[in-house]
């Protein structure tokens, strides 16, 4: 791997044990042991995934999180935590999130997980398509942006992977677990709500109305399909 990784947590000991198994992967690594410190590195720095703890002296990884997203759509962000509430879980990902791991964490089940965001990220940049239409909407590969009445929308490299995966599907339903897959990447550990927590935001910046939705469609029981509308 040449990914390059921020690791952002406050405890030395959690954090050495972190950064050596990153290393063993074959990624470098970048760390911080506060929020104000993991984001001048990520202002100076090409960072791909960042992994940051939820509690953290001074702002929370929560706060780094949203902080991140306002300048950079398509970094990898997985969060540390130690509570295991839904509610926790879910504003993670309404901060920005790709993913969140639970400590306590085995060092392969977050490798695993940082590989498979890492590869989203890569096939993102890669994809060898340049751009296609759906109704209103025309989606640039390449620059990975999407907009709808020529308007780009303001997406995370998320939120891009699941509406491109859609659109390429255009009129298919697909089922929660294909969409982990193809967006999460086949190692994901995580439940299938992450995809409904997503599709709601997503619904939010795509939609007119988001809870009469025209393009999103719920297929019930199952999943989700990409319509183009009128």
């Amino acid at each position: 791997m040449e990914g390059n990784v921020l690791v952002l947590e406050d405890q030395i000991e959690i954090r050495e044990f972190i950064v050596i198994n990153i290393k063993r992967a074959g990624y470098n690594i970048f760390e911080a042991k506060n929020g104000e410190e993991a984001l001048k590195i990520v202002n100076a720095n090409k960072i791909d995934i960042a992994v940051l703890d939820v509690m953290l002296p001074g702002i929370s990884g929560y706060d780094v999180c949203r902080e991140i997203r306002k300048h950079n759509k398509y970094m990898g962000i997985i969060m540390l935590t130690a509570k295991s509430q839904e509610k926790d879980k879910i504003e993670g990902l309404i901060s920005g999130a790709d993913d969140y791991i639970v400590k306590p964490f085995s060092p392969k089940e977050l490798v695993a997980r940082i590989d498979s965001l890492y590869r989203r990220v890569k096939l993102l940049e890669d994809d060898s398509t340049e751009k296609c239409e759906s109704g209103a909407f025309i989606i640039d590969y390449k620059n990975r942006q999407i907009f709808k009445d020529d308007i780009e929308l303001d997406l995370t490299q998320l939120e891009f992977a699941i509406v491109a995966t859609l659109i390429k599907n255009e009129g298919r339903p697909l089922s929660r677990e294909y969409i982990l897959d193809h967006v999460w990447g086949e190692n994901f550990f995580g439940s299938f709500k992450i995809v409904d927590v997503n599709i709601r935001r997503l619904r939010q910046k795509l939609e007119k109305d988001a809870s009469n939705p025209e393009y999103i469609i719920t297929v019930w029981g199952f999943g989700y399909k990409w319509r183009k509308g009128e």
